[in-house]
């Protein structure tokens, strides 16, 4: 099911990311708010008279994409103004507005009227019925505010960047679309499978059918079992989707499935991850979510699959997703690419140098975690990000593991938040605490190394390597600012390459025969004054030589 352009568009304007925005639930009805927006930035709440600049959506307002290029002081006012028609409304009896990305908070207006405030870093992608409020000729407006409140998930944005943090975002950074449902509709969908069969859950509504390889199937409560005649299992090698269509009264949606498992098993005394009954190691690339144009947002959607070729082509079967949750696009293309995913959380809360990185690299890494991160605020905006990222990412069969927090950053109660999670989805392996700062429940051993050797440890668990690497060759041209930062650093790509490969081979291959189960390479690209990236900033230039990456791949087998 490849990406369609939108069925109703207006003549004669541009429209980045024109391809239908939730790819595990489409309609056919679907009209793209994307382009051009008038723009203003105010002082005041009240909405301006006059939009005296424009704006690309979707790309954040720091963007060289977005055409605005500044990031505004904290307390203003980004206000966003679109006029569209709504042709589908004498068609249909609801529209819906839905938008994926909004950094921070954000207030809807159509025609003058308040519709919704809504944060999608804690309530996940925003859907709101805005039939009431249509006329034939209407105007949104969206007024956003980005205090940098780090209560809200933020990831690694900031205001000074420097080291591993990087430029902060505003604004729009996802597709602004609209939908046209009839009165009774589906919802969402939430799809579990096994090795034989995949449970629907349709949500919304009670009674329809589904159109399955050929054959008419009837549903009554809302669920149906799909039983595929042939069984073809998702993996790396072969990202086999199962294809569906759901029929309720005059709603029509299409989406896919796959047959995919996960445990943990022992193996001649070892506990490894296995992937549909057999252990796999999964050979992972940290990969941050941005890109030099548009910093959180890709100027193409093929950019993700560029990303993700590039990586696969490399010999990579992994990618770690790092504090940040892509458009859904991103994770279509790892399932139909057959890419697994390493989900983070998107963390928030404060953050101390000292007391998170310096401290547990010098090996102080037994400080609890019940009583870090106080803040009740930031603790129940944390929990419900977590639940909104699962619930909205849950279907996608790329996604393997979620990793709740990042090197003690915002940790709190890991057991308990690990509870939450396994709650939600029982399905995939969660690891509490990435890099250090164990706290009580985890599926996983998970470890950071830097700078120096890696000794795999003992444990219980499976133990995957979350972090290492971070080598670092800045490529003139090529690269992001002036600084240079890294964890090694190298003059020329010879020394770069052969590094890495003596590092593969002498402290991760052999670490596998004594249970590592995966490991995480930092980093996919350059991002920004960090240019310990295998490829440069600008998806130009590939430091990492193929050849060596595959033979090591070859070798990261049991």
């Amino acid at each position: 099911m490849e990406n369609e352009t939108t069925l109703v568009q207006e003549k004669e304007r541009v429209i980045p990311w024109n391809v239908y925005p939730r790819p595990q639930m489409r309609r056919d009805s679907f009209l793209n708010l994307n382009g051009e927006w008038d723009f203003e930035v105010s002082n005041y709440d009240y909405i301006p008279s006059k939009f005296n600049m424009n704006i690309m959506v979707p790309y954040p307002v720091e963007s060289k994409l977005s055409g605005v290029g500044k990031h505004f002081k904290k307390g203003s006012r980004l206000f966003y103004r679109r006029f569209f028609d709504a042709p589908m409304r004498i068609r249909w009896r609801r529209v819906l507005l839905h938008c994926g990305g909004i950094d921070q908070r954000a207030e809807i207006y159509i025609n003058g009227n308040f519709v919704i405030e809504w944060c999608t870093a804690v309530e996940g992608p925003m859907t709101v019925d805005i039939t009431p409020f249509l006329k034939d000729v209407n105007e949104l407006i969206i007024k956003v505010v980005d205090d940098m409140d780090r209560s809200i998930p933020y990831g690694k944005q900031s205001e000074t960047p420097k080291e591993i943090w990087y430029p902060p975002i505003s604004g729009i950074w996802q597709t602004v679309w609209l939908e046209a449902v009839p009165e009774y509709y589906i919802k969402g969908l939430k799809m579990t499978s096994t090795l034989e069969y995949c449970d629907i859950e349709i949500q919304g509504v009670e009674e329809g059918k589904v159109l399955f390889e050929g054959k008419s199937y009837h549903f009554y409560d809302g669920k149906i079992r799909l039983t595929p005649t042939i069984k073809r299992y998702w993996k790396p090698d072969d990202p086999h989707l199962y294809f569906f269509s759901i029929y309720v009264g005059n709603d029509k949606v299409d989406s896919y499935f796959a047959l995919r498992t996960l445990e943990v098993k022992e193996e001649y005394g070892v506990k490894r991850l296995c992937l549909n009954g057999e252990p796999i190691f999964f050979h992972g690339i940290l990969h941050q979510g941005y890109w030099q144009d548009g910093l959180y947002t890709p100027e193409r959607p093929d950019d993700y699959k560029l990303d993700i070729v590039t990586a696969k082509n490399l010999g990579f079967n992994t990618i770690r997703k790092h504090l940040k949750v892509e458009a859904e696009e991103f994770y279509y293309q790892c399932d139909r690419l057959g890419m697994i995913v390493f989900q983070d959380m998107v963390n928030n809360g404060r953050y101390s140098k000292l007391r998170d990185v310096i401290l547990p690299m010098m090996g102080m890494r037994r400080l609890g975690d019940k009583f870090k991160h106080r803040s009740k605020v930031s603790r129940r905006s944390y929990i419900a990000a977590a639940q909104n990222t699962v619930k909205t990412l849950y279907s996608h069969p790329s996604i393997c593991y979620w990793t709740l927090f990042n090197e003690g950053w915002g940790q709190f109660c890991s057991s308990q938040i690990y509870d939450l999670v396994k709650g939600l989805d029982k399905t995939r392996f969660v690891d509490s605490a990435s890099g250090w700062f164990k706290g009580g429940r985890t599926d996983i051993e998970s470890v950071h190394c830097y700078m120096k050797k890696f000794k795999i440890p003992v444990s219980e668990k499976p133990i995957v390597l979350s972090e290492f690497g971070g080598y670092s060759l800045k490529v003139e041209d090529h690269s992001g600012s002036g600084q240079s930062y890294g964890y090694k650093q190298f003059e020329d790509r010879k020394g770069f390459v052969e590094s890495i490969r003596t590092l593969y081979e002498n402290e991760i291959i052999p670490a596998i025969g004594r249970g590592l189960c995966g490991c995480i390479y930092t980093q996919f690209c350059d991002v920004e004054q960090e240019t310990n990236g295998l490829i440069t900033y600008d998806r130009v230039y590939i430091k990492a030589d193929d050849k060596i990456f595959h033979s090591i791949s070859e070798r990261l087998r049991y």
